[in-house]
Protein backbone atom coordinates (compact mmCIF):
# COMPACT_ATOMS: atom_id res chain seq x y z
CA UNK A 1 0.00 0.00 0.00
CA UNK A 2 1.56 3.53 -0.92
CA UNK A 3 2.43 5.55 1.78
CA UNK A 4 0.01 8.53 1.27
CA UNK A 5 -2.65 5.98 0.79
CA UNK A 6 -2.34 4.52 4.30
CA UNK A 7 -1.99 7.73 5.76
CA UNK A 8 -5.27 9.22 4.60
CA UNK A 9 -6.58 5.68 5.51
CA UNK A 10 -5.37 6.50 9.49
CA UNK A 11 -5.53 10.20 9.26
CA UNK A 12 -9.22 10.16 11.06
CA UNK A 13 -8.21 7.72 13.50
CA UNK A 14 -4.90 9.61 14.47
CA UNK A 15 -6.60 13.04 14.33
CA UNK A 16 -9.54 11.58 16.89
CA UNK A 17 -7.03 9.70 18.87
CA UNK A 18 -5.17 13.99 19.02
CA UNK A 19 -8.37 15.57 19.93
CA UNK A 20 -10.52 13.31 22.21
CA UNK A 21 -7.26 11.00 23.82
CA UNK A 22 -3.84 13.24 23.94
CA UNK A 23 -4.83 16.64 24.31
CA UNK A 24 -7.11 15.61 27.24
CA UNK A 25 -4.16 13.88 29.06
CA UNK A 26 -2.31 16.89 28.33
CA UNK A 27 -4.48 19.37 30.01
CA UNK A 28 -5.17 17.58 33.18
CA UNK A 29 -1.68 16.79 33.58
CA UNK A 30 -0.42 20.52 33.27
CA UNK A 31 -4.39 21.24 35.72
CA UNK A 32 -2.14 18.93 38.32
CA UNK A 33 0.25 21.22 39.12
CA UNK A 34 -1.76 23.65 39.72
CA UNK A 35 -4.03 24.41 43.08
CA UNK A 36 -7.39 25.88 43.38
CA UNK A 37 -7.12 30.38 44.74
CA UNK A 38 -7.69 30.44 48.19
CA UNK A 39 -11.08 31.84 49.20
CA UNK A 40 -10.79 35.75 49.48
CA UNK A 41 -12.32 37.56 52.97
CA UNK A 42 -13.48 40.68 53.75
CA UNK A 43 -14.63 42.21 56.48
CA UNK A 44 -18.15 43.74 56.83
CA UNK A 45 -19.51 45.69 59.67
CA UNK A 46 -23.76 45.18 59.86
CA UNK A 47 -25.59 47.05 62.36
CA UNK A 48 -28.78 46.98 63.65
CA UNK A 49 -30.99 47.68 66.50
CA UNK A 50 -28.58 46.23 69.01
CA UNK A 51 -25.36 47.72 67.90
CA UNK A 52 -22.93 46.76 65.18
CA UNK A 53 -20.95 43.29 64.73
CA UNK A 54 -18.07 42.52 62.13
CA UNK A 55 -18.55 39.55 59.72
CA UNK A 56 -16.36 37.90 57.58
CA UNK A 57 -17.12 36.54 54.16
CA UNK A 58 -15.67 35.99 50.65
CA UNK A 59 -15.34 39.13 48.28
CA UNK A 60 -16.67 37.23 45.22
CA UNK A 61 -15.58 39.97 43.32
CA UNK A 62 -11.86 39.80 44.24
CA UNK A 63 -12.13 35.90 43.11
CA UNK A 64 -13.39 36.72 40.50
CA UNK A 65 -10.34 38.95 39.23
CA UNK A 66 -7.90 36.07 40.55
CA UNK A 67 -9.47 33.43 38.64
CA UNK A 68 -9.81 35.64 35.29
CA UNK A 69 -6.02 36.55 35.87
CA UNK A 70 -4.80 32.97 36.87
CA UNK A 71 -7.83 30.57 35.76
CA UNK A 72 -5.59 26.98 36.86
CA UNK A 73 -4.94 28.54 40.13
CA UNK A 74 -2.15 28.76 41.66
CA UNK A 75 1.18 27.32 40.60
CA UNK A 76 2.07 23.97 42.82
CA UNK A 77 4.52 22.17 41.20
CA UNK A 78 4.26 18.53 42.33
CA UNK A 79 2.75 19.41 45.61
CA UNK A 80 -0.46 17.69 44.78
CA UNK A 81 0.95 14.41 44.04
CA UNK A 82 2.56 14.26 47.44
CA UNK A 83 0.22 15.79 50.44
CA UNK A 84 -1.78 13.84 52.43
CA UNK A 85 -4.71 13.14 49.70
CA UNK A 86 -1.76 11.42 47.26
CA UNK A 87 1.67 9.91 48.12
CA UNK A 88 1.63 11.33 51.42
CA UNK A 89 5.38 11.28 51.23
CA UNK A 90 5.06 13.57 55.29
CA UNK A 91 3.07 11.11 56.33
CA UNK A 92 4.30 7.90 55.83
CA UNK A 93 8.01 8.82 56.73
CA UNK A 94 6.16 9.33 60.57
CA UNK A 95 3.87 5.71 60.20
CA UNK A 96 7.79 3.87 59.56
CA UNK A 97 8.95 5.03 63.02
CA UNK A 98 11.12 3.11 64.24
CA UNK A 99 9.25 2.64 67.25
CA UNK A 100 5.84 1.39 65.33
CA UNK A 101 5.26 -2.09 64.88
CA UNK A 102 4.54 -3.49 61.69
CA UNK A 103 0.78 -3.88 62.57
CA UNK A 104 0.48 -0.03 63.52
CA UNK A 105 2.42 1.12 60.11
CA UNK A 106 0.03 -1.27 58.30
CA UNK A 107 -3.01 0.48 59.96
CA UNK A 108 -1.42 4.11 59.46
CA UNK A 109 -0.62 3.48 55.87
CA UNK A 110 -4.64 1.67 54.94
CA UNK A 111 -5.62 5.16 57.05
CA UNK A 112 -4.72 7.25 54.20
CA UNK A 113 -6.78 8.15 51.39
CA UNK A 114 -4.79 7.01 48.35
CA UNK A 115 -3.32 3.99 50.14
CA UNK A 116 -6.62 2.49 50.80
CA UNK A 117 -7.97 3.58 47.36
CA UNK A 118 -4.95 1.82 45.89
CA UNK A 119 -5.45 -0.99 48.20
CA UNK A 120 -8.51 -1.81 47.08
CA UNK A 121 -7.92 -1.06 43.30
CA UNK A 122 -5.52 -3.77 43.11
CA UNK A 123 -7.34 -6.22 45.28
CA UNK A 124 -10.33 -6.08 42.93
CA UNK A 125 -7.67 -5.87 39.78
CA UNK A 126 -6.15 -9.22 40.87
CA UNK A 127 -8.88 -10.98 42.18
CA UNK A 128 -11.77 -10.23 39.70
CA UNK A 129 -9.58 -10.23 36.35
CA UNK A 130 -8.21 -14.20 36.66
CA UNK A 131 -11.34 -15.57 38.12
CA UNK A 132 -13.67 -13.90 35.85
CA UNK A 133 -11.41 -14.99 33.10
CA UNK A 134 -11.87 -18.48 34.24
CA UNK A 135 -15.84 -18.49 34.90
CA UNK A 136 -16.28 -17.05 31.13
CA UNK A 137 -13.87 -20.05 30.04
CA UNK A 138 -15.23 -22.69 31.66
CA UNK A 139 -19.17 -21.55 30.98
CA UNK A 140 -17.52 -21.36 27.33
CA UNK A 141 -16.24 -24.45 27.14
CA UNK A 142 -19.60 -25.91 28.48
CA UNK A 143 -22.36 -24.14 26.54
CA UNK A 144 -19.65 -24.84 23.33
CA UNK A 145 -20.45 -28.84 24.13
CA UNK A 146 -24.39 -28.42 23.90
CA UNK A 147 -26.91 -29.32 21.84
CA UNK A 148 -27.66 -26.57 19.40
CA UNK A 149 -31.21 -26.42 20.56
CA UNK A 150 -29.84 -25.54 24.01
CA UNK A 151 -26.90 -22.97 22.89
CA UNK A 152 -29.02 -19.50 22.48
CA UNK A 153 -31.31 -19.67 25.92
CA UNK A 154 -27.45 -20.42 27.12
CA UNK A 155 -25.70 -17.94 25.35
CA UNK A 156 -28.54 -15.27 26.06
CA UNK A 157 -28.38 -15.83 30.47
CA UNK A 158 -24.50 -16.07 30.16
CA UNK A 159 -24.25 -12.00 28.42
CA UNK A 160 -26.82 -10.92 30.50
CA UNK A 161 -25.16 -9.62 33.42
CA UNK A 162 -22.85 -7.45 30.18
CA UNK A 163 -27.24 -6.27 29.19
CA UNK A 164 -27.17 -4.70 32.44
CA UNK A 165 -25.98 -1.34 33.33
CA UNK A 166 -23.29 -1.75 35.83
CA UNK A 167 -24.26 1.34 38.29
CA UNK A 168 -28.40 -0.39 37.90
CA UNK A 169 -27.03 -3.58 38.34
CA UNK A 170 -24.84 -2.69 41.67
CA UNK A 171 -27.95 -0.61 42.72
CA UNK A 172 -30.09 -3.78 43.02
CA UNK A 173 -27.65 -5.92 44.11
CA UNK A 174 -26.99 -3.69 47.07
CA UNK A 175 -30.83 -3.47 47.52
CA UNK A 176 -30.95 -7.30 47.79
CA UNK A 177 -27.52 -7.43 50.58
CA UNK A 178 -29.86 -4.42 52.06
CA UNK A 179 -30.54 -5.96 55.86
CA UNK A 180 -34.62 -5.72 54.60
CA UNK A 181 -33.55 -7.54 51.02
CA UNK A 182 -32.77 -11.04 50.33
CA UNK A 183 -29.71 -11.78 50.31
CA UNK A 184 -29.11 -9.38 53.60
CA UNK A 185 -31.90 -11.04 55.34
CA UNK A 186 -30.43 -14.64 54.41
CA UNK A 187 -26.86 -13.71 55.57
CA UNK A 188 -28.42 -12.80 58.90
CA UNK A 189 -30.12 -15.82 59.35
CA UNK A 190 -26.93 -18.26 58.16
CA UNK A 191 -24.62 -16.71 60.53
CA UNK A 192 -27.13 -16.10 63.43
CA UNK A 193 -26.30 -12.56 63.76
CA UNK A 194 -29.18 -10.06 63.35
CA UNK A 195 -26.66 -7.09 63.16
CA UNK A 196 -25.03 -8.31 60.44
CA UNK A 197 -24.98 -5.90 57.28
CA UNK A 198 -22.42 -5.20 54.45
CA UNK A 199 -21.91 -1.45 55.26
CA UNK A 200 -20.82 -2.48 58.44
CA UNK A 201 -18.20 -5.09 57.93
CA UNK A 202 -14.83 -4.04 55.42
CA UNK A 203 -14.79 -7.78 54.70
CA UNK A 204 -18.01 -8.61 53.77
CA UNK A 205 -18.14 -4.91 51.66
CA UNK A 206 -15.06 -5.86 49.61
CA UNK A 207 -16.08 -9.70 49.40
CA UNK A 208 -19.58 -8.54 47.74
CA UNK A 209 -17.79 -5.87 45.53
CA UNK A 210 -15.44 -8.62 43.93
CA UNK A 211 -17.98 -11.29 43.81
CA UNK A 212 -20.15 -8.50 41.30
CA UNK A 213 -16.50 -7.53 39.66
CA UNK A 214 -16.61 -11.14 38.80
CA UNK A 215 -20.04 -11.71 37.81
CA UNK A 216 -20.13 -8.56 35.64
CA UNK A 217 -16.40 -8.98 34.03
CA UNK A 218 -17.42 -12.89 33.37
CA UNK A 219 -19.37 -12.23 30.32
CA UNK A 220 -17.16 -10.66 27.96
CA UNK A 221 -14.58 -13.41 28.90
CA UNK A 222 -17.06 -15.97 27.69
CA UNK A 223 -17.84 -14.02 24.35
CA UNK A 224 -14.19 -14.03 23.70
CA UNK A 225 -13.53 -17.51 24.61
CA UNK A 226 -16.73 -18.83 22.75
CA UNK A 227 -15.77 -17.28 19.80
CA UNK A 228 -12.15 -18.55 19.88
CA UNK A 229 -13.78 -22.16 20.36
CA UNK A 230 -14.85 -22.18 16.76
CA UNK A 231 -11.80 -21.60 15.59
CA UNK A 232 -10.18 -24.98 17.14
CA UNK A 233 -8.47 -27.21 14.66
CA UNK A 234 -10.81 -30.40 15.05
CA UNK A 235 -7.97 -32.48 13.68
CA UNK A 236 -5.92 -31.41 16.09
CA UNK A 237 -8.45 -32.33 18.69
CA UNK A 238 -9.71 -35.60 16.83
CA UNK A 239 -5.64 -36.72 16.77
CA UNK A 240 -5.44 -35.77 20.72
CA UNK A 241 -8.32 -38.34 21.64
CA UNK A 242 -7.32 -41.00 19.30
CA UNK A 243 -3.69 -41.07 20.82
CA UNK A 244 -6.03 -41.14 24.08
CA UNK A 245 -5.82 -37.66 25.55
CA UNK A 246 -9.19 -37.34 28.53
CA UNK A 247 -10.97 -34.47 28.02
CA UNK A 248 -9.07 -32.47 30.64
CA UNK A 249 -6.42 -32.92 28.82
CA UNK A 250 -7.37 -32.02 25.62
CA UNK A 251 -8.20 -28.97 27.20
CA UNK A 252 -4.91 -28.28 28.87
CA UNK A 253 -2.45 -29.16 25.64
CA UNK A 254 -5.11 -28.41 23.05
CA UNK A 255 -7.58 -25.14 23.67
CA UNK A 256 -5.56 -23.26 25.84
CA UNK A 257 -2.73 -22.94 23.68
CA UNK A 258 -4.67 -22.10 21.00
CA UNK A 259 -6.44 -19.76 22.90
CA UNK A 260 -3.40 -17.96 24.60
CA UNK A 261 -3.50 -15.10 22.40
CA UNK A 262 -7.08 -14.17 23.01
CA UNK A 263 -6.52 -14.86 26.57
CA UNK A 264 -3.95 -11.70 26.28
CA UNK A 265 -6.04 -9.31 24.87
CA UNK A 266 -8.74 -10.38 27.80
CA UNK A 267 -6.19 -9.78 30.48
CA UNK A 268 -5.32 -6.38 28.60
CA UNK A 269 -8.91 -5.44 28.99
CA UNK A 270 -10.50 -6.28 31.65
CA UNK A 271 -6.75 -5.53 33.86
CA UNK A 272 -7.76 -2.10 32.22
CA UNK A 273 -11.46 -1.62 32.94
CA UNK A 274 -10.60 -2.96 36.74
CA UNK A 275 -8.31 -0.73 37.54
CA UNK A 276 -11.15 2.08 36.96
CA UNK A 277 -13.16 0.49 39.22
CA UNK A 278 -16.19 2.70 40.32
CA UNK A 279 -19.64 2.12 39.49
CA UNK A 280 -19.76 -0.96 42.38
CA UNK A 281 -18.74 1.56 45.33
CA UNK A 282 -21.29 4.44 43.86
CA UNK A 283 -24.07 1.67 43.52
CA UNK A 284 -23.28 -0.24 46.94
CA UNK A 285 -22.29 3.12 48.95
CA UNK A 286 -19.42 1.27 49.65
CA UNK A 287 -16.95 3.93 50.05
CA UNK A 288 -16.86 3.96 53.81
CA UNK A 289 -15.19 0.81 53.68
CA UNK A 290 -13.81 0.50 50.16
CA UNK A 291 -12.44 3.40 47.84
CA UNK A 292 -10.76 3.01 44.86
CA UNK A 293 -8.94 5.78 42.42
CA UNK A 294 -11.76 6.65 40.28
CA UNK A 295 -13.59 7.09 43.15
CA UNK A 296 -11.01 9.65 44.82
CA UNK A 297 -11.42 11.66 41.53
CA UNK A 298 -15.59 11.92 41.52
CA UNK A 299 -14.96 13.02 45.22
CA UNK A 300 -12.68 15.29 44.57
CA UNK A 301 -15.22 16.90 41.90
CA UNK A 302 -18.51 16.25 43.46
CA UNK A 303 -18.24 14.95 46.87
CA UNK A 304 -16.36 18.35 48.20
CA UNK A 305 -17.55 21.67 49.36
CA UNK A 306 -15.39 22.93 46.49
CA UNK A 307 -14.33 21.21 43.40
CA UNK A 308 -10.45 20.44 43.95
CA UNK A 309 -9.23 20.08 39.84
CA UNK A 310 -5.30 19.70 40.80
CA UNK A 311 -6.04 17.34 43.08
CA UNK A 312 -8.36 15.16 41.12
CA UNK A 313 -6.00 15.69 37.95
CA UNK A 314 -3.23 14.56 40.14
CA UNK A 315 -5.36 10.82 40.74
CA UNK A 316 -6.22 10.99 37.34
CA UNK A 317 -2.41 10.92 36.06
CA UNK A 318 -1.48 8.59 38.62
CA UNK A 319 -4.22 6.22 37.72
CA UNK A 320 -3.19 6.49 33.88
CA UNK A 321 0.62 5.76 35.24
CA UNK A 322 -0.84 2.77 37.31
CA UNK A 323 -2.27 0.91 34.36
CA UNK A 324 0.65 1.30 32.11
CA UNK A 325 2.47 -0.26 34.98
CA UNK A 326 0.36 -2.79 35.02
CA UNK A 327 0.05 -3.24 31.62
CA UNK A 328 4.04 -3.09 30.98
CA UNK A 329 4.41 -7.13 31.92
CA UNK A 330 1.76 -8.60 29.71
CA UNK A 331 2.67 -6.27 26.92
CA UNK A 332 6.38 -7.03 27.37
CA UNK A 333 5.41 -10.38 26.74
CA UNK A 334 3.05 -10.13 24.28
CA UNK A 335 6.52 -8.37 22.03
CA UNK A 336 8.43 -11.70 23.02
CA UNK A 337 5.91 -13.99 21.45
CA UNK A 338 5.92 -11.80 18.40
CA UNK A 339 8.95 -11.23 18.03
CA UNK A 340 10.10 -14.92 18.03
CA UNK A 341 7.44 -15.64 15.83
CA UNK A 342 8.57 -13.14 13.05
CA UNK A 343 12.05 -14.40 13.19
Amino acid sequence: MPHRTFFAFIFPSLLAMLLFITLPIVSVAVQSLFHEHEAVMTTVESCGPFGCEKQSKVDVEAMQMLKKEQPLGRYAGLSNYIDHNHLAFQDIGQIFAPTNSWAKVLDGIMNLPFYRALAFTLAYCFVVTPLAMALGFSIALAVNTMPPFFKGPAIFISILPMIITPLVGSLILSWMFNPAGILGATLQNLSGDPTLSMRASAVLTWTVLITYGIWTNGPFSFVVFYAGLQTVPLDTLESARIDGASRWEAVRFVIIPHLMPLATFVALVQLMDNFRVFEPIVGFQAAANATSLSWLVYNDLVGQDAQQFGSAAATSMMTIIGVIILLTPVLIRTWREFSRKVV
